[in-house]
């Protein structure tokens, strides 16, 4: 199956995609569309998260990259950590992805305001065809410390 199909996917750039959960064979097909990393922002312990997705990740000779991100706790080093990700992969077609594509869409905008990827509005606009950062507090309050208003 093609990832274009999971939840909530959206086509960032040639070498960027992100989506909410995926089935195996979506993940199962990742090689065949020139994937060669996989950043994967959902805790093992949430209810869409599948437990064997590392290993069908790295059987493809994908990059794995995990960075559980409590929905109801989001860090600073959590927002670090995928700052460090995001930045290491920029040159591999990488896919990002949670449960629903919110807990991606805010941090890859804030990290693609500082990176001068997208302006403000570009930002905002994307995560705002996603999902309304002011029906969730904590995330409202954590994007608006870095800059970012709602």
């Amino acid at each position: 199956m093609n990832i274009a199909q999971s939840y909530n996917f959206r086509s960032i750039s040639r070498l960027l995609s992100t989506s909410g959960e995926m089935t195996k064979e979506e993940l199962g097909g990742l090689k065949h569309q020139g994937y060669e990393a996989v950043i994967n922002l959902l805790p093992n312990e949430n209810k869409h998260a599948l437990p064997e997705e590392q290993e069908i990740i790295e059987a493809q000779k994908i990059e794995y990259i995990h960075i559980p991100v409590d929905w109801s706790a989001p860090t600073e080093e959590n927002y670090r950590a995928f700052v460090k990700a995001a930045a290491y992969t920029q040159d591999k077609k990488t896919h990002i992805h949670c449960a629903a594509n919110w807990r991606v869409s805010a941090f890859y905008a804030l990290y693609a305001i500082e990176s001068n990827i997208w302006s403000t509005t570009t930002a905002r606009k994307h995560i705002n065809d996603l999902w309304n950062p002011k029906d969730f507090p904590v995330w409202k309050q954590f994007l608006e410390n870095h800059g970012l208003t709602f």
